[in-house]
């Protein structure tokens, strides 16, 4: 039998990089998802019981959802150049920021989630001054190496704010569930990236006519301690390569990128899932076919070609890329839990986006969906970018609410109430973000 453990783990680190004395974390993911399912067992009445007031709205709460309130998790952990963010594995370290955390215009570093499929490279391991970028594949008619030093003199800088978003962010929400970190809503943000245009690199270097896709490598190590084992190794369609968001970049927020999300140099393929904005980089390759390297094929970062029924096998020739992010929304404000004044209206605030696309609605409920309200919508700061979002909403009655959030994208997609389709490795959850609110 395997023997239980403790639910927080021990961290020792240095500056430099992070070792972890525990090993995979899974089985935490897997107590919370468990307590999720048993909970959505639980009656109206017992709920009732269980949050100590009434739910004004309760007989027209979705059958099977449960509040909120019950499956919010408090557990957090530190890092350096990190605050607040919550753990979720442990081998390699990945941890997303709670809700109320994203509530700045511009993702701060020290709340910017982290995602890993292996080991950073040691800080005292990384020398700028002879970091080496290399642009080179069968589709690339010049390959030749840069340092960070000539790609700042040779092309243009820019600064963009760009939403990086984890594709399996809100994975804990599907049943079955599927296997990986159990993200709820935190593996999002907005810096912004200062570096060159991938799009001026690759034209420098030469892009050949029959050029379909590009693929980045990186200097992060394998789980396994295997020398020269690639870790993760994905890319993007030419097209996007070429869009003049992509960047090559080595600043965020007019600082140097930290080390856990991707120092000294990243690539920042805004809108589509972070997989594709590569950590560590030390080479492209421009290809004249799909990018195949490790987590490109199988069913990483892909979804089933057409719509199946939760719990189906499906086979891996019907599993498509993950391209342009779903459009999506957060309640960055109040934090979920708090008590407030009935005779008070409430403020409501967050954040919103839709992949490759703008946002152009977005509305509020307290009634579990069956009304809602518009709220004001802001302009995003550039292409690629979230943009916020402010309500005001007020209470009839005191008791148990909460407030949902849903946005609509620029095509008129909206986001689905409780939770889109499935799929085998739990992707694209854009389901409407909900926060709990006790009203006295």
């Amino acid at each position: 039998m395997k023997k239980s453990r403790p639910p927080y783990k021990t961290l020792s680190y240095t500056a430099s990089e992070y070792e972890l004395n525990s090993q995979n974390s899974d089985s935490n993911s897997t107590i919370d998802q468990g307590r999720r399912n048993i909970l959505k067992s639980v009656s109206l009445s017992s709920m009732t019981t269980l949050l100590g007031m009434a739910i004004p709205f309760g007989y027209l709460m979705p059958k099977g959802l449960m509040p909120i309130a019950l499956a919010e998790q408090n557990k957090q952990f530190t890092i350096p150049g990190k605050s607040g963010l919550t753990i979720l594995n442990d081998r390699p370290i990945n941890a997303e920021t709670p809700a109320h955390l994203l509530d700045d215009d511009i993702t701060p570093a020290k709340h910017l989630f982290v995602r890993n499929n292996g080991i950073p490279p040691k800080l005292s391991d990384i020398d700028t001054s002879t970091w080496q970028l290399t642009i080179d594949g069968e589709a690339c008619e010049r390959p030749q190496s840069f340092s960070i030093a000539q790609l700042k003199q040779q092309f243009k800088s820019y600064t963009y704010q760009l939403v990086i978003e984890c594709g399996g962010n809100g994975r804990s929400e599907f049943s079955p569930p599927a296997k990986g970190n159990q993200w709820t809503v935190g593996a999002i943000g907005c810096p912004r990236w200062t570096g060159v245009r991938l799009a001026d690199v690759l034209k420098h270097c030469g892009v050949k006519e029959d050029a379909i896709y590009i693929g980045y490598y990186g200097a992060d190590k394998h789980l396994s301690g295997e020398k020269n084992k690639v870790v993760i190794s994905r890319g993007v369609p030419i097209g996007k390569a070429l869009e003049k968001e992509t960047l090559i970049a080595w600043e965020m927020n007019g600082e140097a990128i930290p080390l856990q999300n991707g120092y000294p140099l990243r690539l920042v393929c805004g809108g589509w899932p972070a997989s594709t904005s590569g950590k560590w980089l030390n080479k492209i390759v421009v290809r004249n076919t799909i990018h195949d390297g490790p987590k490109m094929g199988g069913y990483s970062y892909r979804v089933p070609c057409k719509p199946v029924a939760p719990g189906t096998k499906v086979a891996e020739q019907d599993m498509c890329i993950i391209e342009s992010m779903p459009v999506k929304s957060l309640v960055t404000f109040p934090k979920s839990g708090i008590t407030h004044n009935l005779n008070k209206p409430l403020d409501i605030r967050g954040k919103a986006w839709a992949g490759d696309l703008s946002v152009a609605k977005v509305f509020t409920s307290i009634d579990f969906g069956v009304t809602w309200q518009l709220a004001k919508l802001k302009a995003p700061a550039n292409r690629l970018a979230w943009q916020s979002w402010q309500a005001e909403v007020t209470f009839q009655q005191a008791g148990y609410y909460e407030v949902w959030a849903r946005a609509v994208d620029s095509n008129g997609k909206s986001q689905p109430m409780i939770l889109p389709g499935w799929n085998p490795r739990g992707y694209l959850n854009n389901a409407c973000h909900r926060i709990a609110v006790a009203v006295s």
